[in-house]
């Protein structure tokens, strides 16, 4: 994706999207290189709060504005993308009833980890080069998904 040729506003958005795919995918593989225990305990957790946040802006934010603004071009993508966050929250929930002793903690991370994967491959591939291709304007969303993901990580650590 080319930046330079992308409004401010709406590569103020999207950059904060991308950031959190960024740190996500960075959480991941510290988790997979760490053989700390606790250490890799204390990652998953991170991920899994830094994901909750991320879904939230997504689902409350942005998801809403792209499908009130063209919901034949992106009601498929948007579909597809909340079937994704539904399956990640379930292993989140799980992930976050566990911890390392449990058998599975490990292997449910990394399978979280693929979902996530394939979830921002298919935003960064397809849904991202759609926004910008249609010009959307999207400057009114930038000061709510910030509030919203600032509240959404101020609960998760409460």
């Amino acid at each position: 994706m080319n930046k330079s040729k992308i409004p401010v506003a709406q590569k103020d958005v999207l950059s904060q999207l991308l950031d959190d795919h960024k740190k996500a995918k960075k959480l991941f593989k510290e988790f997979e290189n760490t053989e700390d225990d606790a250490r890799k305990e204390a990652l998953a957790r991170e991920v899994c709060m830094e994901l909750t946040a991320h879904t939230t802006i997504e689902e409350e934010v942005f998801y809403p504005f792209l499908r009130e603004h063209d919901p034949e071009e992106f009601g498929d993508l948007l579909n597809e993308a909340l079937v994704e966050h539904a399956s990640a929250k379930e292993l989140i929930a799980q992930i976050r009833g566990m911890g390392m002793q449990d058998d599975l903690f490990e292997a449910k991370v990394t399978v979280l980890g693929e979902y996530v994967s394939h979830h921002v491959k298919e935003e960064e591939e397809e849904l991202f080069p759609k926004v910008i291709s249609k010009k959307i304007e999207l400057r009114e969303l930038l000061t709510p998904m910030t509030e919203r993901k600032e509240e959404a990580l101020q609960s998760a650590v409460a």
